[in-house]
């Protein structure tokens, strides 16, 4: 599996940060009190454009089709915010989307996926995992309709392309007279941790943490056997968008050559990290987006002394639900 150089990631983010915004890295002293920290950053992803980290990836992925290609369109499937992030890239470059999404994805999600002018098909999968039923059926649209099928996590390219999410920290921990000395980065199917690895791999000395829910701990059980792992979990989880059951080749590549470590956390530390993120730090998270400062916060990696960066993902979610985890939150 081809591991996108740093002369490629510098590309991507070029063409990248100007079809997205800035996000901030924001220092947070009452983190730093709460983990024993010398310096803690919060990099907010969650206020990318769609909510979350994904347009990224997707913008520097549609920028690698052919003009035909893009005539024809492409079909992705999402639980949510991969959905939100193509979607917008498509509509920014001209491109058609259709996204399959699993019926009992959050309905905020489906609606702004739409919004963006994405086609949306719902998939059915009863008690087999989702994705594994969304990504079939996505690939038999793909054939039917000879439309361009996308992976949300599983390509070079969209590593690379995640990857200006570390960049910009990178300048921005520069900026603020720091060097990072752990990074810890939620994961589903590892495209983010990927390419953000990749970025301080390069450049510094950091560790880089993934961190993901209890039961859904793909990519740190692969990393442990050196090789891709499939997790098997009934458990529920209100992690949504973390509920791959293995990481994808290309982000694992990534991690592997730049020294991941894996971490998970409960979701009832996860409700904490939202808790603090809101009443802290401003953010609205979703649970998802909460994992690695729920890591934080439960001393899931020893930070005392240390520079720390966490980040931040995704905050698509709605009122209701966010309202109830705030009440269950300890």
């Amino acid at each position: 599996m081809t591991v996108p150089d740093a002369s490629t990631l510098r590309a991507a983010w070029a063409l990248t940060r100007a079809a997205t915004q800035r996000t901030p890295l924001l220092e947070s002293a009452a983190l730093a009190v709460a983990t024993g920290a010398a310096r803690a950053f919060v990099k907010a992803e969650s206020l990318q454009w769609a909510g979350s980290f994904k347009i990224r990836g997707a913008t520097w992925r549609l920028a690698q089709l052919s003009a035909a290609e893009k005539a024809r369109g492409v079909v992705a499937y999402s639980s949510g915010n991969f959905a939100q992030g193509l979607a917008a890239a498509g509509r920014a470059q001209g491109v058609p989307v259709t996204i399959v999404m699993p019926d009992d994805a959050p309905a905020l999600k489906r609606q702004a996926t739409e919004g963006f002018g994405a086609r949306v098909v719902l998939s059915h999968h009863g008690d087999r995992p989702r994705e594994e039923v969304a990504a079939a059926l996505a690939r038999e649209i793909s054939q039917a309709e000879e439309l361009v099928l996308l992976h949300p996590f599983d390509d070079p390219a969209i590593v690379a392309g995640q990857a200006g999410a570390g960049l910009e920290a990178l300048e921005q921990l520069a900026e603020a007279g720091a060097t990072a000395d752990n990074v810890l980065c939620p994961v589903g199917g590892g495209g983010l941790i990927g390419g953000v690895a990749l970025a301080f791999h390069h450049v510094g000395r950091a560790q880089v943490w993934a961190t993901e829910p209890e039961g859904y701990n793909g990519m740190g059980a692969s990393l442990a056997a050196g090789q891709v792992t499939r997790v098997s979990s009934g458990r529920p989880t209100i992690c949504d968008a973390l509920q791959a059951t293995q990481p994808g080749q290309a982000p694992f590549a990534a991690a592997q050559v730049a020294g991941v470590k894996g971490i998970t956390v409960t979701d009832d530390e996860v409700r904490t990290g939202m808790r603090f993120a809101f009443e802290r730090l401003k953010l609205v998270l979703e649970p998802s987006g909460a994992v690695a400062l729920a890591a934080a916060l439960a001393g899931r990696v020893d930070l005392k002394g240390k520079v720390a960066v966490i980040y931040a993902t995704g905050g698509n979610i709605a009122w209701e639900a966010f309202r109830a985890v705030m009440d269950s939150a300890g």
